[in-house]
């Protein structure tokens, strides 16, 4: 399949110029853009651009607000409460940190909870942020129920992810993570079953329960957790932070997140933002050396995200890049 290679300043422009084009504010279309950007700059291509038709055709019918203003509240000391309004959750992220910010050097530790947002697609995006900004960053989010708990054959649970990042001392990222508490990404096997391609087995179950390495007879049936009842625990447990802290649907009752027309989708992410010296002081960074030290001497291993390398540009499917050129180019009628 041919490809084209565009920078990743043009991913970003040319993707808020199509949201824009489909109705949504300027300012909002460029937090969304952004993290398009970042999403194809790491190779998680089903995050970036894979993602913007849905975002312009949900524009159109109404499924998300693309105009909404995030509201922002302190429910208590060392929480903050985003009201996305229905619209996107990058917006609603970009509107509620710098107060999330300014309660952790107070508190040392806060709560935030993005509620009543469009899908987050990744969460990776946001926890990096925190840290960024020199402090722990934990997040957790539901999706589609997809899982089907340990034992049963009808899902329950969303792949519902959970990412942490790790600041540096010096500044910017130690490492980081962004993982499904599902074996595997949904993106993977409707990837799969696009190409004609089998997925390994583990990763789904057919309707009836059986294993399957049919992605097809994967969608008519549901995915698994990560390492069995252990995955499922951590899914639970962003079910808990996700949907019921955040007042957001629950995976069992949220609709294919890339259909059209529906309800909006109504998700909640939960953040949990520490200052890494409140308790321990500079023993944090010494601990983190400890371990660092123990992983980067051992060949082939290495803290996760830890060996990212800085693009400027991507390579691009031209069947995919067409499409966002001509998203970019609509006009209302």
């Amino acid at each position: 399949m041919s490809q084209v290679t565009v920078s990743l300043e043009e991913v970003r422009s040319i993707t808020a110029t199509a949201l824009i084009a489909h109705g949504a504010s300027g300012w909002i279309a460029d937090e969304v853009a952004k993290a398009v950007e970042k999403a194809e700059a790491n190779g998680n291509l089903i995050c970036g651009l894979y993602y913007l038709e849905s975002y312009c055709q949900q524009l159109l019918t109404g499924r998300v607000n693309g105009t909404v203003e995030p509201q922002v509240s302190t429910p208590k000391s060392a929480s903050v409460k985003v009201d996305a309004g229905f619209g996107f959750a990058q917006s609603a992220f970009a509107r509620g940190l710098p107060e999330a910010l300014k309660v952790v050097a107070q508190a040392g530790t806060c709560s935030l909870a993005i509620c009543h947002s469009h899908t987050c697609t990744s969460l990776g995006y946001f926890t990096e942020q925190i840290a960024q900004a020199g402090y722990v960053g934990i997040g957790l989010t539901n999706a589609s129920a997809v899982v089907s708990p340990p034992g049963g054959t009808k899902p329950v649970l969303g792949t519902n992810p959970i990412a942490m990042a790790i600041p540096a001392k010096s500044g910017g990222i130690k490492f980081q993570f962004d993982q499904s508490t599902s074996a595997i990404a949904l993106g993977k096997i409707t990837m799969a079953a696009a190409a004609g391609e089998e997925i390994p087995l583990g990763w789904a179950i057919d309707a009836d329960g059986n294993p399957t390495t049919d992605p097809k007879a994967a969608l008519k049936g549901s995915l698994v957790s990560t390492g069995g009842y252990k995955g499922y625990g951590f899914g639970l447990m962003a079910e808990v932070l996700a949907a019921a802290v955040t007042g957001g649907v629950n995976s069992v009752h949220s609709s294919a997140l890339k259909a059209p027309e529906g309800k909006p989708h109504n998700l909640g992410q939960f953040y949990f933002l520490l200052d890494p010296e409140v308790h321990s002081g500079s023993a944090f960074w010494d601990r983190l050396d400890t371990l660092s030290d123990a992983i980067d001497s051992q060949p082939g291993a290495r803290l996760p995200g830890s060996k990212r390398q800085s693009v400027t540009e991507v390579s691009i499917e031209a069947n995919v890049w067409e499409k966002v050129v001509a998203l970019a180019a609509y006009k209302a009628g």
